[in-house]
């Protein structure tokens, strides 16, 4: 290795130069780059007593001396930055791209491998094929790991009128945004469940009993999803511009009883809220002249308006002994809560109870708005337990309970239906008197077609089944596979065509997993591709549904798998 100091030289020999370059070269070890953003990329590595450039290539000395400029500030960005070669190798990196990387020399290695092999998410797929041959900037999102996002913006660097081969790549971390919008879709969801029973299907309930239905759905998500546990509702009597009380959840009895007017003033921030129709933040509810004492010991408040057409027929508060406990997410979050909340009242008729005379009768509505969404939470649950099998137990853990947690949500519905609905008109009671072997027993169900799945809450719930449903066979071993943190599934039911295999390779898949349930394979007459169904009999295949099938054929069929299988209640 040679003891002389290094010089940079940016550009190629000329007779200009001719003597310096001789000198340098008699007397330094001279490295020759062409390109600026080659010289960026070696300056950054360090290890030269000095640069040097070529009379001929004085905007490129222009275009360096800005460059290292720039990468002053790039350094200080709260965003990581790149600048990528054709192959997406990496020539030069800020500070922050270290950081994510957790090593300390990423110069050389692959974009993607940096970020652990990335998912591209979109909307475009190869952001940078597509800046480097389109000549434009091209954005797309990235997810590594578990719920982590990234942002990528990929722009072209011209030099001359060559066509690129560099790029410039800024990548944010939208993790937080990305998780804000997971739960902003699934508190909208939740609040869609709450009105998704109408009037008229809610048969022979009296104003109290709707009133209960719609405070334990509200205070069930509001405490599960929300994360608030002190909770106070009001509604506005438009003709005397009271706000009287509908729900009131750890508030102080004399607070929750307090005299209240839709007034910006005197009658603190609920009433202010009501009277503006504006959402209102106490941070410190010590300093706040508005806040008037609701919960024991609380130090911010949070309240929002029930807004249903444009006018205020309510509001909605939460509190917490923590001061400036609550963000701006939280606002938001509750201000969509709250809009369905609106809705779900309207529905129901709480506002006009007193004129309402009958109610229709079943809480099916609610639960088949929620089954197929919480299997899609098991089915993306026990595909996370799959990849963290034999690794980090306390995932294994918080999946587990993530499983509980979202088969609770269905049972806890069927219970306040049970509640809000009277036994005589409910003639699910006699259909389940007379099929007893049903009940209480776990069914998982496995079809493309999402009617298919939904069908299968409809039809086998009524009886008592417990059901889950699952989108292909790979699903279907997952949820067999995990499902041992509840039991076990008496029975499951799959379509001979899934997307990934067939019956018969799924009926190999399952006889795989310890304490396998039995299988029924459906399939319409006469179809049965590769001869699946003969060769699912010789390996012990027992039950055949042919579609379509009647609702009486169904049952009869799952019984008989029930009887003639090893006795299993489920939990």
């Amino acid at each position: 290795m040679s003891d002389r100091s290094k010089i940079l030289l940016v550009g190629d020999s000329n007779d200009d130069d001719t003597q310096v370059l001789s000198f340098l070269r008699n007397h330094y070890d001279v490295v020759e780059v062409s390109s600026p953003l080659r010289a960026l990329a070696l300056l950054t590595r360090g290890g030269f007593q000095g640069t040097y450039v070529t009379s001929q290539h004085l905007v490129a000395a222009s275009r360096l001396a800005r460059l290292l400029q720039n990468e002053r500030i790039l350094e200080s960005m709260p965003d990581g930055v790149v600048l990528l070669d054709s192959d997406n190798k990496i020539i030069w990196h800020n500070q922050r791209m270290k950081q994510w990387s957790g090593r300390e020399d990423i110069v050389g290695e692959n974009f993607y491998s940096v970020l652990s092999s990335p998912e591209i998410l979109g909307p475009d797929f190869c952001p940078f094929h597509t800046a480097l041959s389109s000549r434009a900037p091209s954005s797309s999102t990235l997810r590594a790991g578990e719920n982590h996002y990234y942002q990528i913006h990929a722009a072209p660097v011209f030099e001359g009128r060559e066509d690129p081969q560099h790029l410039i790549v800024t990548v944010r971390d939208v993790t937080s945004e990305m998780l804000q919008q997971q739960k902003l879709a699934a508190i909208h969801k939740a609040g869609m469940e709450l009105s998704d029973l109408k009037p008229e299907e809610l048969l022979d309930m009296s104003v109290a009993e709707r009133i209960e239905l719609l405070k334990s759905n509200i205070l069930h998500h509001t405490q599960d999803l929300l994360h608030f546990d002190v909770v106070e509702i009001r509604l506005l009597d438009a003709a005397t511009g009271k706000l009287e009380p509908l729900l009131a959840v750890g508030m102080e009895t004399e607070a929750a009883n307090r005299l209240l007017y839709a007034l910006p003033q005197n009658n603190g921030v609920t009433g202010f809220v009501a009277a503006t129709g504006k959402s209102y933040l106490c941070e410190d509810t010590t300093e706040d002249p508005l806040y008037l004492s609701g919960a024991k010991d609380a130090k911010s408040s949070l309240t929002v308006p029930l807004i249903l057409h444009d006018e205020v027929i309510g509001t909605f508060n939460v509190e917490s002994p923590e001061p400036r406990a609550f963000s701006e997410s939280d606002l938001q979050f509750l201000e969509i809560f709250s809009r369905d909340v609106a809705v779900a009242l309207n529905t129901l008729e709480l506002l006009v109870a007193e004129k309402a005379t009958t109610a229709a009768a079943s809480v099916e509505a609610i639960h088949t708005a929620v089954a197929l969404p919480i299997d899609d939470i098991l089915n993306d649950a026990v595909n996370v337990m799959e990849h963290y099998i034999g690794h980090g137990p306390e995932v294994v853990e918080r999946l587990e309970r993530i499983l509980r947690n979202a088969r609770d949500i269905k049972q806890v519905i069927q219970k306040v239906g049970q509640r809000m609905t009277p036994a005589e008109a409910t003639p699910g009671g006699k259909q389940q008197d007379r099929h007893p072997l049903l009940l209480g027993r776990r069914v998982l169900v496995a079809d493309e077609d999402e009617t298919v799945r939904s069908a299968a809450h409809a039809l086998l719930e009524r009886y008592g089944c417990v059901v889950e449903t699952a989108h292909d066979g790979r699903e279907t071993v997952f949820m067999v596979r995990n499902i041992s943190v509840l039991g076990r599934y008496d029975v499951v039911i799959a379509d001979i065509r899934l997307p990934d295999m067939n019956g018969y390779e799924l009926m190999l898949k399952m006889s795989e997993c310890r304490d396998a349930p039995p299988l029924v394979l459906m399939t319409g007459f006469g179809y049965d591709p590769g001869h699946t169904i003969v060769k699912a009999r010789q390996a012990g295949l027992k039950e055949v549904l042919y579609k379509p099938f009647r609702l009486d054929q169904l049952l009869q069929t799952v019984e008989r798998v029930l009887s003639t299988a090893q006795p299993q209640v489920s939990t």
